[in-house]
């Protein structure tokens, strides 16, 4: 598609960029921001004509999908991660989207894979995200980022298929990752937190995902997820008092 231009961020992705590239083969241009990995993955991205590969020192998410927005000439823009896969009915309806396009953006929801299984429950689908939209706006947020759309968005019918975390040391080494930056971001905002809050807030967010949001349907994944939700509340609080008691050299 000629007013079309994938943008894809990278970071030691050998196992998945191949897979995700051949997905989106019907885009014509594909532009590639890479942290400096030290695997193969810029090789692999060379392999294929299409793609503009770029490397760029990561600081967060937004400022490194502007980079890339910045190198994307082509009026509409389709941001896909690595471990995501785009299914031919996901492409004919983009493509028919973009025909006669009536918004500004598109929210595409994702079937989300882990541990072995689609995660129905827990709160992961529909995972809504707005991922097609016109190039020329740009992303905003430190923690869940995403770009600053004027005008009306709409969702798609069809979904991305998302290999999430490949195992649990990369979903804690991520949750350890996204804590810290919303802590800083609420710190910064000079929000603060108690210990009955540090407490209570895991509790209730096991209850929501495991028997609200019906986790417990999913069997042992849906009760490890359940789990590290809960811990994943305690590690944004905690950090939160941290720095408020000791200041920002600790995280």
């Amino acid at each position: 598609m000629k007013n079309l231009t994938a943008l894809v961020l990278t970071y030691n992705e050998e196992d998945n960029i191949a897979d995700c590239l051949d997905s989106i083969n019907w885009i014509e241009r594909v532009v590639v921001v890479d942290s400096y990995s030290d695997d193969r993955t810029e090789e692999i991205c060379q392999q294929y004509d299409k793609v503009d590969f770029y490397k760029n020192e990561f600081n967060d998410f937004a400022s490194q999908r502007n980079f890339g927005l910045d190198k994307i000439e082509t009026e509409w823009v389709f941001v896909i991660d690595a471990d995501e896969r785009v299914t031919e009915e996901l492409r004919d309806e983009i493509k028919d989207v973009l025909n006669k396009p009536e918004a500004e953006g598109y929210e595409i929801s994702r079937k989300n894979y882990f541990l072995g299984k689609w995660i129905k429950y827990c709160g992961w689908y529909p995972d809504y995200t707005l991922r097609l939209f016109r190039s020329k706006y740009k992303y905003k947020g430190l923690v869940h980022e995403s770009p600053q759309i004027h005008g009306r968005i709409d969702r798609l019918k069809n979904d991305f298929i998302h290999y999430t975390y490949k195992d649990l040391t990369s979903y804690v080494a991520k949750m350890n990752q996204y804590t810290t930056l919303d802590a800083e971001k609420k710190y910064s905002a000079g929000k603060t937190v108690g210990i009955t809050y540090i407490l209570s807030r895991p509790f209730l967010e096991f209850i929501k995902k495991y028997v609200l949001k019906r986790g417990f349907l999913l069997g042992s994944q849906g009760l490890i997820l359940s789990i590290l939700s809960a811990y994943y509340q305690f590690l944004k609080s905690v950090k939160l008092w941290e720095l408020n008691k000791f200041g920002d050299g600790n995280l």
